[in-house]
């Protein structure tokens, strides 16, 4: 087998707009999956019979009949409130960045003590990971280091061979 080609990719817009892009059309798949939903209605299916063709539940398929029933199609436009917002700002982000690059390799405790003393915002472990991976850092198991081994093993193993 050989090996997989790696074809260069014209970067024409930041991948932060990329991303909202996606965001965007997923959203407007999600509207038309709602009005084949709608359309198998007007056709003379059942709920349950229109959900498991676009397959969602029948509570699913329950709440968009009476959105669409009481707003029509602007009823079927997902409304997200896009989540919590975020307890570091932007420039602590950015600056948490900075800091971690001054290291090679970090365990999630230590930071998240980071966080919590430079920042005053306490994260959990799960939290702390999405943050790195946002950064594009990535997680990996730590190799054991063995407390006894000495701090110039490299020149030692240098002299011996």
């Amino acid at each position: 087998m050989g090996r997989k080609r790696v074809y260069e990719v014209a970067k024409r817009i930041p991948v932060e707009e990329l991303g909202k892009r996606i965001k965007r059309l997923e959203k407007d798949t999600g509207v038309l999956k709602r009005l084949y939903f709608i359309g198998y209605l007007y056709r003379g299916m059942s709920v349950e019979e229109a959900a498991e063709l676009v397959r969602v539940t029948e509570a699913t398929g329950y709440v968009w009949l009476k959105r669409w029933n009481s707003r029509g199609y602007e009823g079927l436009i997902p409304d997200f409130g896009g989540g919590r917002p975020s307890k570091l700002t932007e420039e602590q982000k950015e600056e948490l960045r900075e800091m971690l690059k001054k290291k090679d390799s970090w365990t999630t405790k230590e930071v998240q003590e980071v966080i919590e003393a430079e920042f005053g915002v306490i994260y959990s472990s799960w939290q702390v990971r999405r943050i790195l991976k946002s950064f594009g850092m990535r997680y990996a198991k730590p190799y054991q280091k063995d407390y006894r081994k000495p701090d110039n093993t490299e020149n030692t193993l240098k002299k011996l061979r």
